[in-house]
C-alpha cells in the first residue's frame, strides 16, 4: 500500500501528525478518511498554538483508526501494551475503546514518576463512564488516579486522603488533573476546573495504567483519548481534545 500523507498535502503540515497518520494507516492496512487525518493535524497545530504540545509526553488517540492495532499507535511517546482477554476489547472508531471491567487494561509504558511530582498532568476523554460501582478509569495506585466509588471521585497525589472533590466533574467528556505546585493541583471535568489544596507527598515508579488503577479496579468505560506528561493548561487541552473527538466523529461515514 502506498501511503498518501506527505507534509503540506491538503493542509496536513504538522510533521508529528503526518508521521502518526502514516503509522496508523500502516497498522490498519488502509487509508484514513481525509477528515480524520485533518482533525489530527488540527489538534497538533492547536496544541502548539496553545503552548501545551511539549508537555504531552505519552498520548494515544483511541478513536479514528480503523482497527484496534491502529488505535494503539501512539501520537506521542511509546505505544501502550494491552493486557487481559484479547476478545474483551470493544473498539468503535467514533467513540473509542472500552474495557471489560474484568481484567483488561492498557499499560501506558510511562512511569508515574517520569515527570516531576510537582510538574505533571494526566487527562482522558471518556465517551461513556464506567457502570461498575467502584472502578478506576486510569492511574498509578500510589501516585494518582481518576476513579469513582467509596467516596472518591477525582484523585491525585496522596489520593487515599482525598474523600471527594466534586461529583459533577466526574462525567463523560474530558477529565484531567494537572499539578505545578507542591500544595495544590487543578482538576477539570464537565467543562469546569477546581483547585484542590493537597500537598504532594507520594511517588510511584509504577507505569500508569488505562482502564485500571495499577492492575486492579478494572473499568468498562469507553475512552477516546489519554495524555500523560508535564503540567499544562487543562482548559486549553479540554478544548483541543473535545474538538478532535467531535471532528473525528463527523468525518467517519
Amino acid at each position: 500500500m502506498t501511503l498518501r500523507w506527505v507534509p503540506g498535502w491538503n493542509g496536513l503540515n504538522e510533521p508529528e501528525a503526518v508521521s502518526y497518520v502514516a503509522a496508523v494507516e500502516a497498522a490498519d492496512g488502509q487509508e484514513l478518511e481525509f477528515g480524520v487525518a485533518r482533525a489530527i493535524n488540527d489538534f497538533v497545530t492547536g496544541c502548539k498554538q496553545d503552548k501545551i504540545w511539549d508537555a504531552i509526553k505519552a498520548c494515544c488517540i483511541l478513536a479514528g483508526a480503523r482497527t484496534l492495532d491502529g488505535c494503539l499507535v501512539p501520537l506521542v511517546g511509546v505505544a501502550p501494551t494491552r493486557n487481559g482477554t484479547e476478545a474483551g476489547w470493544n473498539y468503535n472508531r467514533e467513540t473509542g475503546l472500552a474495557g471489560n471491567a474484568t481484567n483488561n487494561y492498557l499499560n501506558s509504558n510511562r512511569a508515574a514518576n517520569a515527570s516531576s511530582v510537582i510538574n505533571n498532568h494526566f487527562a482522558l476523554y471518556a465517551a461513556s463512564m464506567p457502570t461498575a460501582n467502584f472502578t478506576a478509569l486510569a492511574g498509578a495506585d500510589t501516585f494518582y488516579r481518576i476513579s469513582r466509588g467509596n467516596g472518591q471521585v477525582l484523585n491525585s497525589q496522596n489520593h487515599s486522603s482525598i474523600s471527594q472533590l466534586n461529583t459533577t466533574l466526574f462525567t463523560a467528556g474530558f477529565i484531567g488533573m494537572s499539578r505545578s505546585a507542591q500544595d495544590s493541583y487543578v482538576v477539570r471535568g464537565n467543562g469546569s476546573s477546581i483547585t484542590a489544596s493537597k500537598s504532594q507527598d507520594r511517588t510511584s515508579t509504577s507505569n500508569v495504567s488505562i482502564f485500571a488503577s495499577g492492575t486492579t479496579q478494572y473499568s468498562n468505560a469507553r475512552l477516546s483519548f489519554y495524555s500523560i506528561g508535564e503540567s499544562l493548561d487543562l482548559a486549553a487541552l479540554d478544548t483541543r481534545v473535545s474538538n478532535l473527538i467531535t471532528a473525528i466523529g463527523a468525518a467517519i461515514p
